[in-house]
């Protein structure tokens, strides 16, 4: 677990020190934070250091939300708060602002990753970087409409049970990188570390690029849902 966030920290840097430039002060939401091991790792690689900034933990589990504010108290991590939420939760309380620059979710198991992605397009995030998790949501959708979805041959695809959960896995993603560039963010994908530390090994970073082009992504989100058969989930990745 170490590795894993040590090695997503090297990827935020650079995210926190363009959003730094000219003595802006970040915000950073950590949802699905569990331990809060990045953001502690964040604030002592980074937010200390620069002397601004402020990271916001949002975990549903009581306990370890307590254990986080005790730590952060002990360490003098002053600009440290942890919330007692779940993700969906979390866009609609007063306790959070209304807006922040980096979004990440490490593990954020199942729809949790997509919360924080609509969390993400509210709050009007300049970068959202997601380590998803458990996708399942979508492999339970190809498994209702199998039957009637094997009379086409790229049903193929998720005949088997295995296949279609690892296939739910892969749409799953590919559909949200769809949704962040239908929202207007340019989307990278890769790998977190080698496979021997996670299989849940996806890294997907998104940067807001208010010029880009959003049109044509919604258009191929919209045709992927229909291809598959998935069009009860439109609500889930057509974010206003």
């Amino acid at each position: 677990k170490l590795k894993q966030v040590y090695h997503l920290f090297q990827f935020i840097e650079p995210l926190l020190q363009q959003l730094s430039k000219d003595g802006h002060a970040p915000t950073l939401a950590d949802h699905g934070a569990g331990k809060s091991y990045l953001g502690f790792i964040l604030y002592d690689l980074y937010f200390k250091a620069l002397g601004r900034g402020h990271i916001y933990g949002i975990e549903w589990r009581a306990d370890l939300v307590e254990k986080s504010r005790a730590l952060a108290a002990q360490l003098g991590f002053e600009r440290m708060s942890f919330l007692n939420l779940s993700v969906a939760e979390s866009a609609d309380v007063a306790e959070l602002p209304e807006r922040f620059d980096i979004v990440t979710a490490l593990h954020a198991c199942d729809t949790a990753t997509d919360d924080a992605i609509r969390f993400a397009l509210k709050k009007g995030a300049r970068a959202i970087v997601l380590v998803p998790c458990c996708q399942a949501e979508v492999a339970a959708e190809l498994r209702k409409h199998k039957q009637q979805a094997l009379k086409h041959p790229i049903a193929e695809l998720w005949r088997h049970p295995i296949h279609t959960r690892e296939f739910g896995s892969h749409v799953t993603n590919v559909l949200r990188c769809l949704q962040l560039e239908a929202h207007g963010y340019e989307v990278t994908v890769t790998e977190l570390v080698g496979w021997e530390h996670s299989m849940k090994n996806e890294l997907i970073i998104a940067r807001f690029q208010p010029d880009r082009p959003r049109q044509r992504a919604g258009e191929r989100l919209t045709e992927l849902l229909h291809t598959l058969g998935l069009e009860t989930l439109s609500p889930r990745f057509f974010t206003d």
